[in-house]
């Protein structure tokens, strides 16, 4: 007698039902596919090519209009493009803060923030605290408390020392303390930094 070839002769799967279960699969699948395409349709390219591109950045109240590759990191182009050399290119990977400029208020490193990404975000760099024959009160408290040796990472902790003042006005030395654990001096001028930074935070952050 022939055997039916469906027919289940123990435990598993007979012929029919892996059938059954290949096209659900092929069927489930297809429904994904068809969605994720309708999504990547909808969707807006966000990819840029590799060569230069228009980039406008708004750096210390001026705007400029530069070519760049969407690769260059902002600290890049504010030293090789613009000649504001403040910022130092120390440790490349947002341990150090001496490329520390602020985006909006906020401190940030400008060594691994690309470009591109900064258009339309208000850029300040420790060359905007001087203001004609003036300075900010920053740079005088820094001055007063001899906050720098070499000087190589006073341009980071100055800019650091005026986000912090932004976002805390009134701020204690711990507080000082604590925010500007972000920036590293090789010469160890903690106390004049932390000084500087404490005085100018009762300044109300003027």
């Amino acid at each position: 007698m022939s055997q039916d070839p469906n027919a289940r002769s123990g435990p598993g799967f007979n012929r029919r039902d892996f059938i059954k279960g290949s096209g659900a699969a092929i069927a489930a699948t297809a429904a994904v596919t068809a969605a994720q395409e309708a999504i990547a349709q909808d969707a807006p390219a966000k990819i840029s090519t590799a060569g230069p591109h228009k980039v406008t950045l708004q750096v210390n109240g001026k705007t400029h209009e530069l070519m760049l590759e969407p690769r260059v990191v902002l600290l890049d182009a504010l030293r090789n493009d613009l000649n504001l050399t403040s910022c130092k290119e120390v440790c490349d990977r947002s341990a150090c803060g001496a490329c520390t400029v602020l985006i909006d208020g906020k401190p940030i490193y400008a060594c691994t923030r690309l470009a591109i990404e900064c258009q339309g975000q208000k850029i300040e760099t420790t060359e905007s605290l001087a203001n004609g024959d003036g300075v900010d009160v920053v740079i005088d408290k820094f001055v007063e408390h001899d906050g720098m040796q070499c000087g190589f990472c006073t341009p980071g902790f100055a800019m650091a020392v005026r986000g912090f003042c932004n976002m805390h006005p009134k701020a204690s030395k711990e507080d000082c303390r604590k925010g500007l654990g972000g920036n590293i001096c090789r010469c160890g001028t903690y106390d004049g930094v932390l000084n500087a930074a404490y005085e100018a935070a009762q300044k109300g952050g003027a």
